[in-house]
């Protein structure tokens, strides 16, 4: 099998390139295959079970899948904002519930794609938690972010104008200018980590697939932050470390060193925490 067949049709992985993190040849993006299920046991709650998420690949170390991406979209006056599903009441077990939930580029967009890791007891998650959906910017990942913003700041689509040449000495330059941010954390007790990448690669592979081009906006990515295996913070391109791992051009967790090819697209399979009782 050549490098550019490493993920074959079946294997479930939606492709922005072919091969391994850090490739410059765009391939075909497939048709969804199996996925990879994570048999996590449900316990008492709400809004859980097993769900279907599109995230960004893990390529490498213990985490069991991806992270959920996050579907975003530049707003009229220029600043980036996560799309948060719609809020609609459905029967779970015999009693009707409220969950995030709608059909985004042919296929179902939840709030439950965020229930891991201990973030489904956290406010932020519940369908109805008011927020902008800002991304807002986080501190110390980035020189040119903390130049840029205090922590807190809405993040502006025009700060990533050179994203085709960007790099700060980690793996390649122009293959991704990223922002470390929160989002739906304003006014909430707890924060959600997320990382934005603006990339060629995106805005290409965007253009040949329905999901993509519904959930990336001028070549915006975004995707939670919060590793699948003990839920820490991995970075994407903060570690000269990451190459020891091939994902120089990619996230990596120093933690475990698990890493995601936020380039690849995948769908995974995996039963979602409940949230608290409402």
């Amino acid at each position: 099998m050549s490098k550019s067949d490493k993920y074959p049709a079946e294997s479930g992985r939606r492709r922005f390139v072919k091969g391994v993190v850090g490739g410059a040849a765009l391939a075909g993006v497939g048709a969804l295959g199996s996925a990879t299920v994570n048999t996590l046991t449900t316990s008492s709650g709400v809004g859980g079970g097993q769900t279907t998420a599109m995230t960004i690949a893990k390529v490498t170390g213990p985490a069991p899948r991806g992270l959920p991406q996050i579907p975003i979209r530049v707003t009229d006056d220029g600043f980036l904002e996560g799309v948060w599903p719609e809020v609609q009441t459905v029967e779970q077990n015999g009693v009707e519930i409220e969950v995030a939930q709608e059909e985004l580029g042919g296929v179902t967009y939840s709030g439950a794609w965020f229930q891991y890791c201990g973030v489904e007891s956290q406010e932020n998650v519940a369908p109805n938690f008011e927020s902008d959906n800002i991304f807002r910017a986080n501190t110390g990942a980035y020189d040119w972010q903390d130049e840029t913003y205090e922590r807190g700041d809405r993040i502006r689509a025009e700060d990533f104008d050179d994203y085709d040449s960007w790099g700060n000495g980690v793996g390649n330059d122009g293959v991704g200018k990223p922002a470390a941010v929160t989002w739906r954390s304003e006014d909430a007790d707890s924060t959600l980590n997320a990382t934005v990448i603006r990339s060629k690669r995106i805005e290409e592979a965007a253009s040949q697939d329905e999901w993509l081009e519904a959930s990336t906006d001028q070549g915006f990515m975004a995707y939670l932050n919060v590793c699948t295996h003990f839920c820490c913070v991995p970075g994407y391109k903060q570690l000269a470390e990451s190459a020891r791992y091939g994902v120089a051009d990619g996230t990596y967790c120093v933690c475990h060193q698990s890493g995601y090819d936020p380039f690849t697209i995948e769908q995974a399979l995996f039963v979602a925490r409940p949230r608290p009782t409402e």
